[in-house]
């Protein structure tokens, strides 16, 4: 079984938890831990969990909503960490992870019962990777932080099961906020962040008949509104707005992939 949890989503903070079970053998995986110490420890706990209790983290890139703890999990747990080489040196020696493991574009990497595909996306950082996530028999792809989906990123979210799947901002809301020119132009851009048209063309663009549970993820509190991304979502799918489901800086519960 594989099922997922957002313990944050949005500006000021990501994590992302996804869990394969077979009754045998069940592995945890964080996928970016954009919290601080204690809200990484409180929201574990919630779900029952301690950081000790995590099998790996996956880090998509070098963001600081992304990193958070990252360094201190790692070496006070032995957690290993996987990420690009070029995330890596961007976080530099002053966060230095003796326990990283290298992630590259469509390379698998096993960890536990756990199969992960990272793939690249276009975003202002030095090397982000977004993946997929499998148990052998379901999907989940997540795809937050990229400016745009080019046909590569179409290609690796095909066929998922579940989707995690940003739709930062709405771009009228956006350039009437009060955000200077520079950080509007960085998020609209091409390599910043999805606006919910482009999140809804990638809905549309994609192969969904097997997509039982998608999350719209990364919104902006600001520029935004949640239940009209939720709306639209469905629409797009051809469901009800029930069958969407919004991540929000407080998180989100248990959803199987």
């Amino acid at each position: 079984m594989l099922r997922f949890c957002s313990l944050a989503s949005g500006s000021a903070g990501n994590a992302t938890l996804v869990e394969a079970s077979d009754g045998h053998q069940r592995t945890r995986l964080l996928i970016d831990c954009g919290l601080g110490w204690r809200q990484l420890h409180q929201r574990l706990a919630r779900i029952d969990l301690a950081p000790e209790q995590l099998d790996g983290v996956f880090i998509t890139h070098e963001h600081g909503d992304h990193v958070g703890c990252v360094v201190q999990l790692s070496l006070r747990y032995r957690v290993p960490v996987w990420t690009s080489t070029g995330t890596l040196q961007a976080l530099g020696k002053a966060q230095a992870l003796p326990l990283a493991r290298q992630a590259s574009d469509g390379v698998a990497i096993a960890v536990g019962g756990m199969e992960l595909t990272p793939f690249t996306v276009p975003h202002d950082a030095r090397e982000p990777l977004q993946l997929t996530c499998t148990d052998g028999n379901r999907k989940l792809g997540i795809a937050t932080d990229l400016g745009h989906a080019t046909p590569h990123v179409l290609d690796r979210l095909a066929a998922c099961n579940a989707l995690v799947l940003e739709s930062n901002h709405d771009p009228d809301l956006l350039a009437r906020s009060r955000y200077p020119d520079f950080l509007k132009q960085r998020i609209s851009g091409v390599l910043g962040h999805l606006s919910n048209a482009q999140a809804l063309q990638v809905l549309r663009s994609i192969d969904h008949r097997r997509l039982d549970i998608v999350v719209a993820a990364h919104l902006s509190e600001r520029n935004n509104d949640p239940e009209r991304v939720q709306r639209e979502f469905a629409t797009a799918l051809g469901r009800s707005a029930g069958d969407v489901f919004v991540a929000s800086r407080n998180g989100l519960d248990w959803l199987p992939a």
